[in-house]
């Protein structure tokens, strides 16, 4: 894979940014130049932000009619060889769906910034929560595999959205990167350091466009290739095969391949004190913020509590949470919603897991992660 180090289009430094902000200027280090979006609470700061900067580094901005508009912008950007990018909340997600199997079946490197609100459907648009996991794995159609990235803090915020693209570029894939409400507009100070590493794809036309190893080069449209591009069945060139069950068969075990023979180089998740814990919490976003806190409390008290937090939603970091379960009482699990990220933990897990949820559109405080742990201890 061709790699390059490039200096971070923000100088090195503090800055007070919030979550939205700070994925956008990730972004841009990441070398995206492309955003094609539609406003939308609480994802717009990200395309404001990406509209202030562009001018500056040379970026295309494009206001779209809609989401499904800006989701098929993004996949002709990237084939015309610009990192691409864009941001929408719960609805717009929804809309997009249709064009992420475009894209995951095309195999078109860009990202997708979903900041969680409240729902279903409308909902609470400017209120917090944790209910789209399962949609950001499996709200396209078909087999497929799903790369998601959650940040938790406006320094993460930056850092992941340099990580998502590189993925993207990587794996040739669509990379979901889950905010929720409460980090993309929590306001902290994000530190920028130097020597940033950022991939580009491959683009030397050895192998076909759609096969010949597992992540194949990519070419760009304007580079005189005759490139065909479908979201029916294809073959190595890309011609539609669609009654050949050989292609069907190597086509969808490829695309799933891809992503799960590379496991441990997608899988992200962080520890916190749990050497010697005794309970360990599960948890993602701002709900593993709070559940930071609980722990140190926890600690206080004498009590042997620790934290993975998970940033890899998908795929899901199972190994490290199955060797935890064969050694710990319990597993809680802290999130926004009625057990999306618990029946992950559930499925892998030897120890009783248990579930601390909230669905008010109010972020979970330490005060009541506690509470919950005290009443199942």
């Amino acid at each position: 894979m061709k790699s390059k180090r490039e200096a971070p289009a923000l100088k090195e430094g503090r800055y007070l940014l919030s979550g939205n902000e700070a994925c956008a200027e990730g972004a841009i280090t990441a070398g995206c130049r492309f955003f094609a979006g539609y406003p939308i609470t609480p994802a717009s700061e990200v395309m404001t932000q990406i509209v202030n900067r562009f001018p500056e580094v040379g970026g295309k901005f494009i206001q779209m009619e809609d989401e499904i508009g800006s989701m098929a912008a993004l996949i002709g950007a990237s084939w015309g060889g610009i990192k691409s990018m864009t941001a929408t909340s719960g609805p717009g997600f929804s809309l997009m769906q249709e064009n992420i199997g475009l894209a995951i079946i095309t195999e078109t490197p860009c990202v997708v910034v979903n900041v969680q609100r409240s729902g279903p459907s409308t909902g609470q648009a400017t209120k917090v929560a944790q209910g789209d996991i399962i949609q950001s794995r499996w709200g396209t159609h078909g087999e497929h595999q799903s790369v998601v990235i959650a940040p938790y803090s406006v320094q993460s915020a930056f850092d992941l959205a340099v990580e998502a693209f590189n993925l993207s570029e990587m794996f040739r894939t669509p990379v979901i990167f889950l905010m929720d409400e409460a980090v993309s507009h929590t306001r902290e100070t994000l530190v920028i350091r130097g020597g940033y590493q950022v991939y580009d794809r491959i683009n030397n036309g050895e192998t076909p466009p759609f096969g010949g190893k597992l992540v194949p080069d990519m070419p760009r449209f304007g580079e005189g290739k005759k490139l065909l591009i479908t979201g029916s069945t294809h073959d190595s060139k890309g011609e539609r095969k669609t009654s050949d069950s050989r292609a069907q068969n190597d086509l969808v075990k490829r695309l799933n391949d891809k992503i799960e023979k590379n496991r441990e180089m997608l899988e992200r998740y962080e520890e916190y004190r749990t050497e010697d814990a005794d309970h360990i919490f599960v948890s993602f976003g701002i709900s593993a913020r709070s559940a930071r806190e609980a722990v140190d409390r926890l600690r206080a008290d004498g009590i042997k509590a620790g934290l993975i937090t998970v940033i890899s939603v998908w795929p899901f970091p199972d190994g490290i949470i199955a060797d935890f379960s064969k050694r710990v009482k319990r597993i809680f699990v802290p999130e926004l919603n009625l057990g999306q990220m618990r029946t992950q933990v559930e499925r892998i897990s030897r120890c009783d897991v248990i579930g601390i949820n909230k669905v008010n559109s109010e972020p979970l405080y330490p005060s009541e992660i506690i509470e919950e742990f005290r009443r199942h201890k």
